[in-house]
């Protein structure tokens, strides 16, 4: 359902929130080994974030991406919607180009309203939220 990149993506922003503020920032030469993605992917992929004010950021020799409070009440699916666009969430598991109600593939009611359920959550789940998740070992991330 999702890319790669928007896994990628959801990974860096959680490793910022957990790892960064205002006063700590982290460049994204150091982002990538702990979070197992290549340095210049999620290098392309944060800029693209701070471009977007989904992550915040600073250039120079203390520069680097951060997150602020703000930035920790952005919903997942901007995060998605963002890297993936609008579409992909809605297109069909099979890439049948013409499938919907009236012409469901073998996939189309098996998933369609867990399909529905996914972008209501990640609408509804903001950074922070998840943020709160692991700070109470209600999950975990190798951050």
């Amino acid at each position: 359902m999702l890319s790669k990149t928007s896994k990628y993506a959801l990974k860096a922003v959680l490793y910022l929130a957990v790892n960064s503020d205002e006063n700590v920032r982290i460049m994204a030469k150091d982002i990538g080994k702990p979070i197992n993605v290549p340095k210049a992917y999620v290098a392309k992929i944060l800029q693209e974030l701070a471009k977007h004010d989904i992550v915040s950021s600073v250039r120079g020799p203390h520069g680097g991406f951060y997150l602020t409070t703000e930035n920790k009440k952005r919903s997942l699916i901007d995060i998605v919607h963002l890297i993936d666009g609008r579409d992909r969430l809605n297109s069909c598991l099979l890439s049948v180009k013409d499938c919907d109600e009236k012409n469901p593939c073998p996939f189309h009611n098996l998933l369609g309203s867990v399909k529905n359920d996914f972008q209501k959550k990640l609408k509804e789940t903001t950074i922070n939220d998840l943020v709160l998740d692991i700070q109470q070992n209600k999950s975990a991330i190798p951050l």
